[in-house]
């Protein structure tokens, strides 16, 4: 029998996983000792909140950020031949949108590892609902250019494909360029 990979959401910020989650996250993460995460203290942050008897020494955590080498990466998922099923943690939010997860769901399929997701928090869908904007047609367009020339191209870019189509177009970035993104929309 083969091992699955379920994809874990975390919260957004400092809300109790159960007040945003269904008790089935729960039920998989008590199942679960190996884990793909971004960060490792947060990742064990998370697991204990979510899962308080679940022993902390039990857990095998295996680092999937921007310094994980492809090398390593590619045996990752080796224990879902031995039927051990792993758990991807994303650092806030649903894993594999805009997260480096994505290259983890894309190896299982390509191993036969059946992928189950699981229901969440996403900051874009709840930005998309709280918005007002077209629901209907949009489009998710990831993280600008840092170069401000091509960032304010890209936001032109999208301000005319959002006209000409009627379609919302959202884009995210991270927290502490914020202020250089609200100024370039401003002034773009």
């Amino acid at each position: 029998m083969i091992g699955k990979l379920y994809l874990i959401p975390t919260t957004l910020g400092d809300t109790e996983p159960l007040e945003v989650m269904p008790i089935s996250v729960k039920k998989v993460v008590e199942q679960l000792d190996y884990f793909i995460v971004e960060n490792e203290k947060s990742a064990r942050r998370f697991i204990k909140k979510i899962a308080p008897k679940k022993p902390q020494d039990s857990l095998k955590l295996m680092s999937l950020d921007k310094y994980a080498e492809e090398i390593e990466t590619q045996a990752y998922l080796d224990e879902c031949k031995n039927g051990i099923s792993i758990g991807l943690l994303s650092e806030a939010g649903v894993p594999a949108v805009a997260d480096p997860g994505a290259t983890i769901v894309n190896l299982a399929h390509e191993k036969g590892i059946q992928v189950v997701p699981l229901v969440g928090p996403s900051s874009i869908l709840m930005a998309m609902m709280s918005s007002g904007m077209n629901g209907q047609n949009f489009a998710f367009n990831g993280y600008l250019p840092i170069d401000k020339g091509e960032r304010k191209k890209a936001i032109k870019d999208l301000e005319k494909l959002s006209s000409d189509k009627n379609q919302s177009q959202i884009f995210i970035e991270t927290p502490y360029r914020n202020e250089k993104m609200f100024a370039d929309l401003k002034a773009v």
